[in-house]
């Protein structure tokens, strides 16, 4: 595990958006349905999206990666009685892939690290037993058992923990015998994720129906589209904008179309009313130095914003409020504990209560030691508050990154960010 220095000072530049890692999952998951090869055009290429890249090649499929694109060509169903698939610290590749296995006969063995096997799967799991799935689970969440196949029927699924339940499902429902309906229950959280997967649905010419909380799902559909291009990620983009606002600016982020529904391009109006200068141009976003200001925000819909928006409260002289988003908490790490952890580092006074964050921000931000960071939205959001302390900080493992924004230290040092590290 490697440690970085952030130096105080400016930044400011242009820079062009990684591929979104949302997406990239998307796309890798409807080539393995496709029933034909496919491209994937400017995938992410990080931990995450790796893992979900090697699920599929272990239930069937092929998947060539060279730095442009991705090829995958479907395959027949693994021979042998049992396939382990290893989805590391990916929720998103344990979600997806545990509604692909069951759509085969062979038993499927899914295992993780770190805090995998606690992240909640039981509403996913529950419907899919009710399709006719075959699901063993440990104490420990990990491993877990899945073999079908499943057949098209009604489910009733809780979306108050994740979206990626509903997203699992949408995704490999069309392709099987019978028609399905879900409907949903509870609080519905990050919505713009499932208008993200239906967006994907749609380009490729799977048809959806949804009515409120309620989505028919025609079965016997194929995937007819032959490539998809991922989209500039928001998630990622975000801390750059932030950086923008924090340490002078402005930074402008290219290659974020909003034709592509992204949770995390909310980043833009949160960074507006704390005062940030924002402009947007196209699939472009500039962000620069305003007035700063005390805010409040519902973090519901674009939960992975929670850590930025605590390190920006803390900035911010006044009280800020996070409000929303209580499946935080079952995230990588307890992202409401860890947030609080960094406003505090930073010199705020932090309130936690049961809707959320109250953050009394400082205009003295203060150096920060934290090596432990092992949550890469936690390390990003450390490293741009770091811009504005009294001093340099050290933070890290460095590494932690590579789970979702590969580039990013070579991201804050083309912006003239002064990092000492890999």
């Amino acid at each position: 595990m490697t440690g970085i220095r952030v130096y105080p000072g400016s930044v400011r530049g242009r820079v062009r958006a990684p591929p979104s890692k949302s997406y990239t999952h998307r796309a890798l998951v409807v080539g393995y349905l496709s029933g034909h090869p496919f491209r994937v055009e400017r995938p992410l290429d990080a931990d995450d999206t790796r893992r979900t890249a090697e699920a599929i090649r272990r239930l069937g499929a092929s998947v060539t990666r060279r730095d442009a694109r991705w090829t995958v060509k479907p395959g027949r169903p693994p021979r042998t009685r049992r396939v382990s698939v290893d989805c590391g610290e990916s929720g998103t590749t344990l979600r997806f892939a545990v509604a692909l296995a069951a759509r085969q006969g062979t038993r499927v063995r899914f295992t993780g690290r770190e805090r995998l096997g606690q992240r909640p799967m039981r509403a996913l799991l529950r419907g899919l037993r009710s399709l006719g799935a075959s699901i063993r689970v440990s104490k420990h969440g990990l491993p877990l058992e899945v073999s079908g196949p499943i057949h098209g029927g009604p489910i009733t699924l809780d979306a108050s923990v994740s979206s990626q339940f509903l997203s699992s499902l949408l995704l490999a429902l069309p392709t099987l015998e019978g028609d399905s309906r879900i409907v949903l229950t509870g609080p519905v959280v990050s919505s713009p994720y499932i208008d993200a997967t239906l967006a994907v649905l749609n380009h490729q010419g799977v048809r959806v129906a949804r009515r409120g909380r309620s989505f028919q799902i025609p079965g016997g559909q194929r995937f007819r589209g032959r490539s998809f291009r991922v989209p500039g990620d928001a998630s990622s983009a975000a801390y750059l904008w932030a950086a923008g606002a924090v340490a002078g600016g402005p930074v402008r982020v290219d290659g974020v179309p909003p034709a592509w529904p992204q949770a995390d391009r909310a980043a833009t109006e949160l960074l507006a009313h704390a005062g940030a200068a924002v402009r947007e141009i196209g699939s472009s976003v500039a962000v620069g130095a305003g007035r700063p200001r005390p805010f409040t925000v519902d973090l519901t819909d674009s939960p992975d914003l929670y850590p930025l928006a605590g390190v920006l409260a803390a900035l911010t002289p006044g009280t800020s409020r996070l409000r929303g988003a209580a499946h935080v908490v079952h995230k990588e790490s307890d992202r409401r504990a860890g947030t609080a952890r960094l406003a505090r580092a930073f010199g705020a006074r932090v309130r936690t209560n049961a809707g959320g964050l109250t953050i009394e921000g400082t205009d003295s931000p203060r150096r920060v030691s934290l090596t432990d960071l092992t949550d890469h939205r936690l390390l990003m959001s450390a490293a741009v508050g770091a811009l504005s302390a009294d001093g340099p900080s050290r933070l890290g493992p460095a590494e932690a990154v590579e789970k979702s924004f590969p580039g990013f230290w070579d991201s804050m040092r083309a912006l003239g960010a002064e990092v000492e590290g890999p």
